[in-house]
């Protein structure tokens, strides 16, 4: 398994609750074929540009381990989820 850290931006109009129930979503999706070491509230931060019409966003921070094959999965399911306005998942180095 590799290491590996995803940074999402979501919609800032969302209330705590959906904020955890994304983090729960995402967090369980993970841990279908990996394993969640931390996930970080990065709080509201302005955006350098609009989003989908938005000049804010709600930062996430997870770090994980995983299979490679997951990724494209939860890049899928990332893309479908209305309230994600950009994502990234990058592999850590050794």
């Amino acid at each position: 398994m590799n290491q590996y850290e995803s940074i999402i931006i979501v919609n800032p109009n969302l209330d705590e609750e959906a904020l955890k129930a994304l983090e729960e979503k995402f967090t369980g999706l993970i841990n279908e074929n990996g394993k969640v070491e931390s996930v970080e509230h990065m709080g509201k931060k302005k955006l350098a540009y609009d989003i989908k019409k938005q000049t804010e966003g709600t930062y996430l921070l997870f770090n994980f381990e995983a299979k490679p094959d997951s990724i494209q999965e939860l890049e899928r399911v990332y893309r479908i989820t209305d309230d994600i306005m950009k994502f990234i998942v990058v592999r850590k180095e050794d």
